[in-house]
Order: C-alpha cells, then sequence, then structure tokens
C-alpha cells in the first residue's frame, strides 16, 4: 500500500526525492493511517484545487485497500 501510494505521489509532485510515507499501528476499528509528506512547493499539486486530487488520492487507496480486505485512511502532511 506504501508502494502505491509513493508511486502515485511522484507522479504528481516535481521534488521526488522529497516524497515519504508512514503508517500508524492500526486502530481499534482495525484502520491504518497512512501520512503522505511533500515538500512545501508541492503541497498545492497534491491537494488540488478544492481538494479534488487529495480526494482521488484517497479513493484509489481505499479502492485498493477494500482489495486486500483492510481499511485505511490517508493523510496529506
Amino acid at each position: 500500500m506504501e508502494e502505491l501510494l509513493v508511486t502515485i505521489a511522484k507522479g504528481l509532485v516535481e521534488d521526488k526525492g522529497a516524497v515519504s510515507v508512514t503508517a500508524d499501528a492500526p486502530d481499534e476499528e482495525g484502520i491504518i493511517v497512512y501520512h503522505l509528506h511533500v515538500g512545501a512547493d508541492d503541497m498545492g499539486r497534491v491537494i488540488g484545487k478544492q481538494g479534488r486530487i487529495a480526494k482521488s488520492i484517497r479513493s484509489v487507496m481505499k479502492a485498493a485497500a477494500t482489495r486486500q480486505g483492510t481499511k485505511i485512511a490517508v493523510e496529506i502532511d
């Protein structure tokens, strides 16, 4: 899952070296939270106008997690 998130983010940003992902341990509901970190200059590219790109990233990640039988959330830091 982390590789998928990194691949999506690297396709959007200019500074590919600043992209990193950390994952929290599953909470009591079994949800794993992934934190996407990008450079300050690329934050707007990842979020998009009115958060549309961020919503799309979350949708793709949730679909992939559903196929694996897990629950996830994505936060962009």
